[in-house]
């Protein structure tokens, strides 16, 4: 007995001590028991190491304290799901639950059955519109993942060496350009939702205005005017969902119009780069230590880049890409002047022809620069003669 707890030996001796006496004293020393210890049967339990009873319940099972809403309480519709990997978060857009009213059977009150009606209406359209944010963000999320597959792709092909104009990169870049197309209808399916959106705000706007004015119409009971007074407090909640939907909307159409038109750039300097298969980063990276920038060519007066055209094929995009990215770097905003350099050595008929030959030299330069990235609003085009000069050149400044 000293090895048990003190509780089991004194409940062994009240044992002992009432078993002579019957059934009766038996239930006398579970009163007893329970006036001493308290009811603990699940405490018990535990200690002769079984789980207490409801140990294994769900949740549900168990009492609780929370208060559990009336079947009869109408529940809002909530429109947001559960995010799958890979697809852009949504925000949860909760329609108004918009309760009903007795009849009073006055004018005002078949004007206020109207307006609730309205106001009922631009509930569903707020779920319906939800939805269709959360399909064509997710449509917009697929279209640019699968555009950065494409150009990771042509970036890492492009990085470890590759022929010119490769029809497996002309390929990828055709779908990457078929992806951020698909972004762009995106984003006219975005404008189009907004202006929905906007419509209806414009509906819940005019059913508070009828509010109002119904407030004011004579003819009416109290009833009438506390079943207003609730329709007011919906419409007002009404408005506050349709802005916040039209701002989610107005967000997005930001970001992927943003977004849609800075790849744009980079598709076509990638289009270049597969055309000479070489990769060519962005514009307007770190200038190399000791270079010199545009500015001091500028006023040197000497041109950023000369070109000289005394063979088939010259091979100048890389240095011209190297020129134009010194140059942004030091002054973003500089435009270009491209100059065709013909020699004024020969007859006239020789001179035209070297002319025509530079100009056309000049349009391809400056078709390689807009490849590159460089705006054409940044670009101009200039033909000159040179006697020094001993064959076709091009020569771009800084302007």
């Amino acid at each position: 007995m000293r090895g048990f707890p003190a509780k089991t030996r004194l409940r062994v001796g009240l044992f002992l001590a009432f078993a002579l006496v019957g059934t009766g004293a038996l239930s006398a020393c579970s009163d007893l028991e329970t006036a001493l210890f308290g009811d603990d049967s699940s405490a018990s339990a535990s200690d002769a190491g079984f789980p207490p009873a409801d140990a294994g319940a769900p949740p549900s099972a168990v009492a609780s304290n929370t208060a559990v809403p009336s079947a009869n309480v109408p529940m809002a519709p909530v429109t947001s799901v559960s995010t799958p990997a890979g697809t852009a978060p949504v925000a949860t857009i909760t329609p108004v639950v918009i309760l009903g009213g007795a009849d009073t059977g006055t004018q005002v009150n078949r004007t206020i059955q109207s307006i609730r009606a309205q106001v009922a209406g631009l509930q569903q359209k707020i779920s319906t519109n939800a939805a269709r944010l959360t399909d064509l963000r997710n449509q917009g999320a697929g279209a640019a993942n699968a555009y950065q597959n494409s150009k990771a792709r042509i970036t890492a092909r492009l990085q470890i060496g590759t022929t010119r104009g490769n029809p497996e990169l002309v390929a990828e870049w055709n779908s990457a350009q078929n992806s951020l197309d698909s972004l762009s209808s995106n984003i006219n399916a975005l404008n189009a939702l907004g202006t929905d959106v906007t419509n209806d705000s414009s509906g819940a706007h005019f059913a508070l205005n009828q509010i109002s004015a119904t407030m004011n119409v004579s003819g009416a009971v109290d009833e009438d005017h506390r079943q207003l007074t609730l329709l007011e407090d919906e419409t007002s909640q009404t408005v506050v969902v349709l802005d916040r939907l039209l701002s989610e909307i107005s967000q997005n159409v930001q970001r992927q119009t943003a977004y849609a038109a800075n790849e744009r750039s980079n598709l076509t300097v990638l289009n270049n780069s597969i055309k000479t298969g070489e990769l060519y980063g962005a514009l307007n990276s770190p200038v190399p230590s000791g270079a010199m920038t545009s500015q001091q060519l500028a006023s040197a007066g000497q041109p950023l880049v000369v070109i000289k055209f005394d063979r088939p094929d010259v091979d100048y995009q890389q240095m011209l890409y190297a020129a134009l990215n010194q140059a942004l770097q030091s002054r973003p905003s500089a435009g270009f002047e491209v100059v065709a350099v013909s020699p004024s050595k020969g007859n006239a008929a020789a001179v035209q022809i070297a002319q025509t030959t530079a100009r056309r030299h000049a349009q391809d330069v400056m078709r390689s620069m807009t490849d590159m990235g460089v705006p054409a609003t940044r670009l101009g085009v200039a033909s000159t003669t040179d006697p020094v000069a001993s064959g076709s050149e091009v020569r771009v400044f800084v302007r």
